[in-house]
C-alpha cells in the first residue's frame, strides 16, 4: 500500500515531481504550473497501475468483506462491481470481473489532473449518504476501507442480540473483590472473564505480549479489568474497574475495587454498589501480615464492605501456588484463623456470612475447576460456588432509589448507579434529588444492553432529558415524584469509634461516605454514650468520646445530601467517617434533624 501511495502520489505531481529533483525540493505552488506534465505521467501511471494489480493479489482476503455483508452488493449491484472490480483488481476471484476494465479507469481518471482534487470531493460527498462510498473510483484506497468499515460495523450488532431475552430473566448480583493492594484482586477478576469467555484468548495473549515488554509478564490478566495506562503501568487499580459474567443461573457485574489506601474512597464508591463482596488475601509468606496489620487494607476493606450494607462475604485465599506455600493446609489454616475473630468483630457471622476458598489467580486454580493439587479442599470451586448462591430478596415494589455513582455527556446526559429498590422503565419521569429536576428516562442500558425497563440490583446507565452533566454530581439519587428521598443537613447517628488516637469532641471535622455521596461534615454535639453489651444509652451528655467506644451525635453536613434513616432504607442510611486517609468510625442514621429557618 505504501508503495502504491508513493507511486500515486508521483502521478499526482507530475512534473513538478520530477522537477523537484533537478531545480527545487518544494513542492510546486500551484496545479496550473504542472498542466504540461500530463502526457508523461499517464506512461508512468500505467506502468503503476500493472504493477497495483499484481501485487494486489495479497489482498485477497479483503473480498470476503463482501461476502460479509450480503445488504453491501443489494444497494446497488450495478454500481457496486466495477468498483469492487477495480479495488481488488486480480484478486477479485469470485466476482468473475475481467481484469482489463480497471485499467481503463485508471487511465482515464488521472489523465485529466486538474479534476483530481474535485473529483475526491464528490466521493467524500457521498460517503456520508452511506453505501456509495467508492462509487466515483478514483480513491483506490477509500474503496477496501470502506468496505472494511461497514463489515466492523455490522459484526458486532448480532453479539449483542442473544443477550437481550435472557438478560431480565437471570438474578443480577454485583460482587466487589476488595483486599490489600496486590492481594490480586485484578488478576482473579480477568481470569474469571477468561474462564467465563468474556475476553477470548487472542486479547489476553495481546496483554501477554504487552506485558512482557514492561517486564511485567504477570500482571497480564489484570489488563483485562485495569484498563487506564497509569494502572497498567504501576499495576495498581485506581478506578473502580467494571466487568461481567454469566452462569446458568445469575448474571455478575464484577467490580474491581483499589486495593490501595489513597484509593480508599473510590472502593467505598465500588462497594457501595455491591451486593456481595469477596476479599482476596495472599497466601504468600509475609504478604498475608503485611495486608493484615494495622496499616494494612485487609481489615479496613472487610469493615468497610460490612458498611456498605454487604451481608455475604467470600474470602479466597489467593497465591495458593506460590513457592512458599505449596498449597498447604497449615498456612490455609493459619491465615483463616488469624481473619475469623476480627470479622466476627466488624459484624459477620462465620457460620453464616462467610465462606473461606484457596485458590490460585494466576493459574485459574479453583475459580472454575477444582484445583489438582489441592486435595483436602472438598468445597465447590469458585464460580460454581457463586451460581449456588441462594437468592436475594430484593423489593421491586418499593420507590424508586438510585444513587449516582457516575456521570458523562454522549449524546445527552447519561449517569451509572446500581438501582437500589423499586424498579425503571423506560419513557418514565423521575426526580433527581436534591436538586429536584425532573427528568425523563431516554434510554436504558443494564451492563451494556439495552432494555426496556430494570428491576432492583441492577447496574443501569441512564440517557437522561432534562438536565444538563454539570448538575449532577455523584450522591445525587433518582426518585420516584410521588416518593422522594429525603435531603438535608442536620441528622443524629449512631457511631463506633473504630480508629482514633485522641479523644473526639463536638466541632470534630470529618468526611463522611453514605451511599454514593462524599461530604465534609462536623460533628456538633454528642447526645449520649451506648453501652456496647447492653445497648443502655448513658444519662449525661458525654464530652468526648474515644476509641472502640459507641456514641450517638448530631452531625452537620457542609452541603445538601440525600439520605433515609437506617431503619427505612439501610442502604441509605449506613456511613462512614474518615480522616486523615483512615476510617476512623462507622455508623448509622437514626433521625433526620429539620433545618431551622
Amino acid at each position: 500500500l505504501a508503495e502504491r501511495d508513493r507511486l500515486f502520489n508521483s502521478g499526482k505531481r507530475g512534473k513538478g515531481h520530477t522537477l523537484g529533483r533537478e531545480t527545487r525540493d518544494t513542492a510546486p505552488d500551484s496545479w496550473e504550473q504542472e498542466d504540461d506534465g500530463e502526457a508523461p505521467v499517464d506512461v508512468q501511471l500505467q506502468d503503476a497501475f500493472t504493477g497495483l494489480n499484481v501485487n494486489a493479489k495479497p489482498f485477497i482476503p479483503n473480498v470476503n468483506a463482501a461476502e460479509f455483508v450480503p445488504g453491501y452488493l443489494q444497494k446497488g449491484p450495478t454500481e457496486k462491481r466495477p468498483t469492487l472490480a477495480h479495488t481488488t483488481a486480480t484478486g477479485s476471484g469470485g466476482l468473475g470481473i475481467n481484469t482489463a476494465p480497471p485499467m481503463e479507469n485508471g487511465d482515464t481518471e488521472l489523465s485529466a489532473e486538474d479534476n483530481w482534487e474535485r473529483k475526491g470531493c464528490e466521493v467524500s460527498e457521498a460517503e456520508p449518504g452511506g453505501g456509495t462510498a467508492g462509487d466515483g473510483g478514483p480513491a483506490e484506497e477509500d474503496s477496501p476501507q470502506e468496505e472494511g468499515t461497514e463489515e466492523d460495523e455490522e459484526v458486532p450488532t448480532p453479539k449483542m442480540v442473544p443477550a437481550k431475552p435472557d438478560a431480565p430473566k437471570k438474578e443480577h448480583v454485583n460482587v466487589v473483590f476488595i483486599g490489600h493492594v496486590d492481594a490480586g484482586k485484578s488478576t482473579i477478576g480477568g481470569q474469571i472473564m477468561y474462564l467465563t469467555g468474556m475476553v477470548d484468548k487472542r486479547t489476553l495473549e495481546k496483554y501477554e505480549r504487552e506485558a512482557k515488554e514492561k517486564n511485567r509478564e504477570t500482571w497480564y490478566l489484570s489488563w483485562a479489568l485495569d484498563t487506564n495506562q497509569e494502572e497498567r503501568d504501576k499495576g495498581k487499580t485506581v478506578e473502580v474497574g467494571r466487568a461481567y459474567f454469566e452462569t446458568e443461573k445469575k448474571h455478575f457485574t464484577i467490580l474491581d475495587a483499589p486495593g490501595h489506601k489513597s484509593f480508599v474512597p473510590n472502593m467505598i464508591g465500588g462497594a457501595s454498589q455491591a451486593d456481595l463482596a469477596v476479599l482476596v488475601i495472599s497466601a504468600r509468606k509475609g504478604e498475608f501480615e503485611t495486608g493484615f496489620e494495622k496499616g494494612g487494607q485487609t481489615r479496613e476493606h472487610a469493615m468497610l464492605a460490612k458498611t456498605a450494607g454487604v451481608k455475604h462475604l467470600i474470602v479466597l485465599v489467593n497465591k495458593m501456588d506460590d513457592p512458599t506455600v505449596n498449597w498447604s493446609l497449615e498456612r490455609y489454616e493459619e491465615c483463616k484463623e488469624k481473619l475469623v475473630p476480627f470479622l466476627k468483630k466488624v459484624g459477620f457471622n462465620p457460620r453464616k456470612d462467610i465462606h473461606f476458598m484457596p485458590c490460585s489467580g494466576l493459574t485459574g486454580a479453583n475459580l472454575k475447576e477444582p484445583a489438582e493439587h489441592c486435595s483436602w479442599y472438598t468445597g465447590l470451586p469458585f464460580i460454581p460456588h457463586l451460581d449456588s448462591l441462594p437468592n436475594f430478596t430484593r423489593s421491586s415494589d418499593g420507590p424508586v432509589r438510585l444513587p449516582i455513582v457516575d456521570k458523562y455527556k454522549d449524546m445527552g446526559t447519561v449517569v451509572l448507579g446500581k438501582l437500589e429498590s423499586g424498579s425503571i422503565s423506560k419513557a418514565q419521569q423521575l426526580v433527581m434529588m436534591p436538586n429536584r429536576h425532573t427528568v425523563e428516562v431516554l434510554s436504558l442500558l443494564s451492563d451494556d444492553v439495552e432494555t426496556d425497563d430494570a428491576g432492583p440490583g441492577e447496574n443501569l446507565k441512564l440517557r437522561l432529558k432534562g438536565i444538563e452533566e454539570e448538575e449532577i454530581l455523584p450522591g445525587f439519587i433518582l426518585c420516584t415524584p410521588e416518593s422522594l428521598c429525603h435531603s438535608g443537613r442536620t441528622f443524629d447517628a449512631q457511631i463506633v469509634i473504630i480508629e482514633h488516637k485522641s479523644i473526639i469532641c463536638p466541632g470534630y471535622n470529618a468526611v463522611l461516605h453514605i451511599h454514593t455521596c462524599i461530604e465534609e461534615v462536623q460533628i456538633t454535639a454528642l447526645i449520649c454514650l451506648v453501652d456496647k453489651k447492653t445497648g443502655e444509652k448513658s444519662k449525661t451528655r458525654p464530652r468526648f468520646v474515644k476509641q472502640d467506644q459507641v456514641c450517638i451525635a448530631r452531625l452537620r453536613t457542609a452541603g445538601t445530601i440525600c439520605l433515609e434513616t437506617f431503619k427505612d432504607f439501610p442502604q441509605m442510611g449506613r456511613f462512614t467517617l474518615r480522616d486523615e486517609g483512615k476510617t476512623i468510625a462507622i455508623g448509622k442514621v437514626l433521625k433526620l434533624v429539620a433545618e431551622k429557618d
